[in-house]
C-alpha cells in the first residue's frame, strides 16, 4: 500500500500519522511505498525544489521509514516530482535538441538527479528494501541515456532494489528496463480490460526476465470509477460497492498470472478520515469501506501477513 502522499510537510511524524500507518498495517499489508513529492514551477522549469515547503523534511522521511519498519513492513522509498501549477508530471518536457536560451533536458536531469540521489542516500542509510527513481514521466521516458546514467549514479550510493514506475499503457514502450531490478507501472486499467492489458504486460515480463508488480493500482469509492479508475476528479456519488467491484475484478485477473508479484495499492493518507466518514469518502483509500475488508482478507489468505 502507498502511504503518505503527497508528503506535505508537517503531516508526517505525528501521532495521527502513526495511527494511520498502524491501521494500514492492520489490513495485512507487508510492503509500503512511502511516497512524497517535490515541486517544480511549470512543466518546462528545470529546478526541482525538493528542500522547500511543502515537501516533507528529511527528518519526516526518516520517521516514516522507521515507523514502517517497526510495524514489520518492507519499505520502498518513492520520491516524485510534481508541477506546482497543476500540470501532470507526464507532461514535463523540453526540446529534443538543445536550443540556445531555452530550458533543456540536461538542465532538468541535473536537478532531478540531485533530488533522487538525496533520496537514495536516505534509503541506503535507513536500509529501505527498494527505491523508486521516477513515476509516470511519460515525456521523459524516451530519454534513455539520461535514465541509464541516473540509475548508474544511484547504484553508487544505494545497494537495494531499484525500480521505475511507468504510467499505464507504457510498459511495452520503455527501452531501458534492463537497467532496473524490478519493472513496475501504474495499473489503473478499466474494470473490463484487465485480461487484455495483462496479456500485453506479460510479453514485457517474459522478454525482460524481470519481476513485475503494480507500483500503483486502485479505484476511488465513487460511482463510475471502475471504468475510469485513473480519474480522481470524476464526478459521482460515494460508492463502496463500486470500489469493491473493482478490487475483486483486479485481484481475480491478476491471480491468474503467476508472474504478477502484487500491488502497491493507491493509497493511504497520513491524515486518515474517521470510520464514521468512510461511507461518504470518495477517494482511493479503502479504509472503513467494503474494499478494505476484502483487502485484509485477501492479503492474509495469500501469505498469512499480506502480499
Amino acid at each position: 500500500m502507498t502511504w503518505g502522499w503527497t508528503g506535505v510537510r508537517g503531516t508526517w511524524a505525528t501521532e495521527r500519522a502513526a495511527e494511520s500507518m498502524q491501521l494500514m498495517a492492520d489490513h495485512g499489508v507487508n510492503w509500503t511505498a512511502l511516497a512524497y513529492s517535490a515541486l517544480q514551477d511549470t512543466a518546462q522549469s528545470t529546478e526541482v525544489r525538493f528542500r522547500d515547503e511543502p515537501t516533507v523534511t528529511d527528518d519526516e522521511i526518516v520517521w516514516g521509514i522507521r515507523e514502517a519498519k517497526a510495524l514489520g513492513l518492507k519499505v520502498c522509498l518513492k520520491p516524485v516530482v510534481n508541477v506546482a501549477d497543476g500540470t501532470w508530471r507526464a507532461h514535463i518536457g523540453f526540446f529534443d535538441q538543445d536550443v540556445p536560451g531555452e530550458p533543456t533536458w540536461g538542465e532538468w536531469f541535473a536537478s532531478y538527479r540531485e533530488f533522487i540521489l538525496h533520496a537514495a542516500r536516505i534509503a541506503e542509510a535507513e536500509r529501505c528494501e527498494m527505491l523508486c527513481i521516477g513515476c509516470e514521466m511519460v515525456r521523459a521516458d524516451a530519454r534513455e541515456a539520461e535514465w541509464r546514467a541516473l540509475i548508474a549514479d544511484v547504484r553508487t550510493v544505494y545497494t537495494g532494489l531499484v525500480t521505475y514506475n511507468c504510467d499505464k499503457y507504457q510498459e511495452d514502450r520503455l527501452t531501458w528496463w534492463d537497467a532496473v531490478d524490478v519493472i513496475t507501472s501504474s495499473g489503473y486499467y478499466p474494470v473490463d480490460a484487465w485480461d487484455q492489458q495483462l496479456d500485453r504486460i506479460q510479453g514485457v515480463v517474459e522478454s525482460s526476465g524481470k519481476p513485475f508488480f503494480f507500483m500503483e493500482a486502485g479505484c476511488p469509492s465513487r460511482e463510475g470509477s471502475p471504468a475510469r479508475p485513473n480519474d480522481w476528479a470524476l464526478p459521482g456519488g460515494p460508492s463502496g460497492a463500486e470500489q469493491l467491484r473493482y478490487y475483486e475484478a483486479m485481484f481475480a485477473a491478476c491471480d491468474e498470472r503467476p508472474w504478477m508479484r502484487g500491488f502497491m495499492l493507491w493509497d493511504w493518507p497520513a491524515r486518515l478520515y474517521s470510520p464514521a466518514e468512510a461511507a461518504a469518502n470518495t477517494d482511493y483509500c479503502p479504509y472503513g469501506k467494503p474494499a478494505g475488508e476484502f483487502l485484509r482478507d485477501a492479503y492474509r489468505a495469500r501469505t498469512g501477513h499480506g502480499r
